[in-house]
């Protein structure tokens, strides 16, 4: 375990390529979801922008993906994560929002990982 724990946000596919099938959806999260116990065995802090999002959109009354609030809530919120974020997981698969992620990742100087085990050292 490190001494200090870095926040992680792991970035993948969410709707890419799902023609936002919501069972594709959940199955893409899933797999983001997947990278998160090593990282916290690790001893940091793994963030997934849509597990803050999805309660949003809930809230704010979307009612599928692309609607108004899902363009007002979706992509904002891994922005905002991104500034308390200390670095991120880039997962495999076309993603347009994740190379988003990417691009501010290494604008703001944060550390950009494309393998778990460069994190867990496995």
């Amino acid at each position: 375990m490190t001494n200090t724990p870095l926040v992680i946000l792991i970035a993948g596919p969410y709707r890419s390529g799902t023609n936002d099938d919501p069972y594709l959806m959940a199955q893409n999260l899933k797999k983001l979801e997947e990278m998160a116990l090593p990282i916290f065995r690790a001893g940091h802090i793994p963030v997934i922008g849509e597990w803050f999002a999805l309660p949003l959109l809930e809230q704010a009354g979307s009612k599928h993906p692309g609607d108004a609030a899902y363009e007002e809530i979706l992509y904002p919120v891994a922005q905002r994560l991104l500034t308390k974020c200390d670095a991120v997981l880039r997962i495999p698969g076309a993603s347009k929002g994740a190379d988003e992620d990417v691009r501010i990742a290494k604008e703001r100087g944060l550390k950009v990982y494309y393998r778990l085990e460069d994190i867990v050292g496995r």
